[in-house]
């Protein structure tokens, strides 16, 4: 369930009562009248089940709340209330199938942000893929596939894709087209400085990889994967469920494949560097095309219903 707060200029308060009452639902409405002080106007608190989330926040925004007053929306963990029981009856679908597009928009947007955290933490995810490419360690490899954070932009990419959002589409092509490069760079500098120390060697990219060497070896599951792994990504966004996206985080090999860019690089081998940057390059294909379609028939789905 949702909790809304919206802060209504006086003259479209009664508008805004009456959609949300009519709203089947919608549930524990509250009006205070000159309640706000910035920006003024009348408090009106709600709760409004995941399922009619979207049809609510898009009826609110046709009002031009957003534009003369405020909307903020939080999740509501736990309701003990027959009336809230009632209204999740009243709405059609379930609340673990629900999108709720401005809090996908939201959560998605704060991930393309290129900040320092987000630069420091694609670096140093691609550092460690890069030892572990090294010392053929698949737990490095999935720790580094944790630690990545590319999968925000990735998922921002999708969401303005199908919502056709320019500004969004850029920010998330910016941050991947600024992150994996950078990430590359750091640990091609990294491996000379651990080279140096005589900590790592160009033999050990060349020997045997057994459990590793499928990072730079692309082939049709490569696609497959990850084609599942961005469905089941954008299905936990959607349905605010945590377990499956770390399960997707650790399935693909982006990280792990830019990683291996640079080691190549660093030790001048060509072909592990393009096979490689092949692989990255499936893997964010497969991504975007199963977010994007995911999304879609989501859409399609809840229009009907």
């Amino acid at each position: 369930m949702l909790h809304l707060r919206v802060i209504s200029p006086p003259a479209d308060t009664e508008r805004v009562a009456g959609l949300l009452t009519r709203e089947a639902g919608a549930t524990n409405l509250v009006v205070l009248a000159g309640a706000a002080r910035e920006p003024a106007g009348d408090l009106i608190l709600c709760d409004v089940v995941r399922e009619a989330g979207s049809p609510v926040l898009s009826a609110l925004r046709k009002l031009g709340i957003p534009e003369h007053g405020s909307i903020a929306v939080e999740n509501v963990d736990v309701a003990l209330s027959r009336t809230a029981e009632r209204a999740a009856q009243a709405a059609p679908g379930l609340a673990g199938d629900a999108v709720v597009w401005d809090e996908i928009e939201q959560k998605t947007g704060a991930e393309t942000e290129l900040s320092g955290t987000f630069l420091a933490m694609m670096a140093i995810a691609t550092i460690i893929a890069g030892i572990g490419v090294l010392l053929d360690q698949p737990i490095l490899i999935v720790g580094a596939m944790v630690v990545g954070p590319e999968f925000g932009p990735l998922a921002s990419l999708c969401v303005g894709i199908v919502r056709g959002r320019r500004r969004a589409i850029g920010r998330a092509l910016i941050a991947l087209g600024v992150g994996f490069p950078l990430g590359i760079l750091v640990t091609i500098l990294t491996t000379w400085g651990l080279d140096l120390l005589g900590l790592v060697d160009k033999g050990m990219l060349l020997r045997p990889r057994p459990l590793t060497d499928f990072i730079w070896r692309p082939d049709a599951l490569s696609w497959v994967v990850g084609f599942f792994a961005g469905v089941a990504g954008m299905l936990s966004l959607t349905s605010s469920k945590a377990g499956p996206l770390i399960g997707v985080l650790i399935s693909v090999t982006t990280v792990p494949a830019a990683a291996n860019i640079a080691v190549a690089l660093a030790y001048g081998v060509p072909h592990e560097a393009g096979g490689s940057a092949l692989q990255l390059l499936v893997n964010l294909a497969a991504i975007v095309t199963a977010g994007v379609v995911t999304l879609l028939v989501l859409r399609r789905l809840w229009r009907r219903a």
